[in-house]
Parts: structure tokens; sequence; C-alpha cells
């Protein structure tokens, strides 16, 4: 166990995220997103009689965006198995609205903007947010034809976009010495700055 030792303590919420992206066989990608929340004793729901038993599925969601090579969202379906209120299934159609859109900065707001509050369901609009992180690492992993230390593009996208490329950190240092902290033309990467999602 890669924590410490936990105190003495009881399980009482499971949640599990599982995605994947997939190359299709006509250009396009495939990011399948599934979350399934359980409690592990009996859970009593507004919207039923009777409490649902200890391990059954209180949500489970699915989202299957298509984007192509450029991260442009081309089709996005969605379904929810198991909700609190039957009601919620009827949200699925809500994210159609994302298609066109492109997976790039500022993804997570966008989302936020048009899915938040009674526009969508909380959960679905949620699993979108790393759907994104899931879609460029799959596509990017294909795409790779240049080595990961070449060119201003490379810097443009990590100098400043997570805790090991921070430009005072020693991996800048090592792969992109021009733009490390503390150098005189060490300013910041190059215009354009971080793509974070």
């Amino acid at each position: 166990m890669p924590l410490p030792e936990p105190s003495a303590r009881r399980s009482v919420h499971h949640r599990v995220i599982d995605m994947q992206t997939y190359a299709r066989d006509d250009g396009l990608y495939d990011v399948e997103a599934r979350l399934v929340d359980r409690k592990p004793f009996p859970f009593q729901l507004m919207s039923s009689d009777e409490p649902l038993p200890a391990g059954e599925a209180l949500h489970d969601l699915w989202i299957r965006l298509t984007v192509d090579d450029t991260y442009v969202i081309r089709d996005i379906v969605a379904a929810s198995d198991s909700t609190p209120w039957p009601l919620c299934k009827e949200a699925t159609d809500t994210l159609r609205v994302l298609i066109g859109e492109r997976i790039a900065r500022g993804w997570t707001a966008m989302v936020k903007d048009r899915l938040r509050g009674a526009a969508s369901c909380t959960h679905l609009m949620e699993m979108l947010v790393p759907m994104a992180t899931t879609a460029l690492q799959g596509i990017r992993g294909l795409q790779r034809d240049t080595p990961l230390l070449m060119g201003e593009e490379r810097a443009r996208e990590k100098i400043d976009s997570c805790f090991a490329y921070g430009r005072d950190r020693a991996v800048v240092k090592m792969l992109w010495p021009r733009y490390a902290a503390g150098r005189p033309d060490g300013d910041g990467p190059p215009e354009g700055g971080r793509t974070t999602v």
C-alpha cells in the first residue's frame, strides 16, 4: 500500500471511475468513461420506499466522446443505467451541446459553463473534465513522431503545466534549460504558455 497505515475506519462510500481511449478504424478516437457509486450498507433513496441494497449501484453512468486528431468532438453519447431519480436519465442528451467544441486550454471552464446547475447532470459534467486528459494522453501517445525533448512547441505545452514541469525545477533545467527560471533568457516559456485543460 503506497499510503501510510490508516487509523481504524469503516467504508461508507465507494466510487470507481474508469476511462479509456480507443483508436477507431475510421481515423477517429473514442474516449469512454464509466462512473459507479456504491454504498456498503442499505441506503434509503428519496425516490423509493425500499432501501437500495448494500453494494448495488446508486450511480452507474457512461460517456463516450468521439474526437478527431485535432481533439474536436465529433459525437458524444451518454447512458445512465442507475440513478437516484428516474428523471436523471433524461440528462444524457444535454451533453450534445459540446459537439464541435475542441478539447484544449479552457476545457474545464467551458464544460462547467455549458453544463452547470440544472443544465445537466452534475456527475456527467464532472466526468468530462478528466476525460479531456484521457483523450490527450491517448491520442498524443500515437502521434508522437518526434522525440519528447524537441522544439519550442513542446516547451510551450509543458512548462508550468504541472509540478515536475515547473520552470524552476530540475526537469525543465534538463529538458529546456533556455527557459529555466533564473536564466537571463528564462523568464518563461515561449509565447503561448501552458496547455492545461
